[in-house]
């Protein structure tokens, strides 16, 4: 499925504000994925656009943790690819892992991201606070008020960051 169809789609499900924080996350996911590509890294970076775009589409339905598999969940009824509805359903901070999804409530697995593409879209949406670009010092300070300062995500987010920039090199 191309762009715009994708756009339209995000479009008739979502509030503008989400809408335009896709756009955000898929414009900064485009251009890291492009730095890496010059860098002689094997990336799709189609794929990594429109992953960008739709990785909060499940946030038509809700705003929790759980829009990532909700999310997956409405690009497989569309028919997209599956490696856009895993980008959607591995997006939040830097995953999440089978033990953590338990206790979230969410259906026993890994939602930690596993592909290049995947964790390009994760490591863009914790750079992207609403429309704007920030630090990663800003994110870990973020993840830190609303998690606590030694939750494991955070040093997934770290080495989210540190592998993504490690590439940029």
């Amino acid at each position: 499925m191309n762009f715009e169809k994708a756009l339209s789609i995000l479009k008739n499900l979502c509030p503008k504000n989400v809408v335009e924080h896709c756009l955000a996350v898929s414009e900064y996911s485009y251009e890291i994925a492009l730095s890496i590509k010059n860098n002689g890294y094997s990336v799709d970076v189609e794929l990594v656009r429109l992953g960008g775009l739709l990785h909060d589409i499940g946030r038509s339905i809700t705003h929790g943790i759980e829009h990532g598999v909700v999310g997956a969940n409405i690009l497989r009824m569309y028919g997209f690819d599956e490696r856009i509805a895993l980008i959607a359903e591995r997006h939040i901070g830097a995953g999440i892992t089978k033990e953590e999804a338990v206790k979230l409530g969410l259906p026993p697995k890994n939602y930690l991201p596993i592909t290049l593409e995947e964790k390009i879209v994760a490591h863009a949406d914790n750079l992207i606070f609403e429309t704007k670009r920030v630090e990663i010092d800003d994110v870990i300070k973020k993840f830190e008020k609303r998690l606590g300062k030694n939750h494991p995500s955070l040093i997934r987010i770290i080495k989210l960051n540190d592998e993504i920039n490690s590439y940029l090199k």
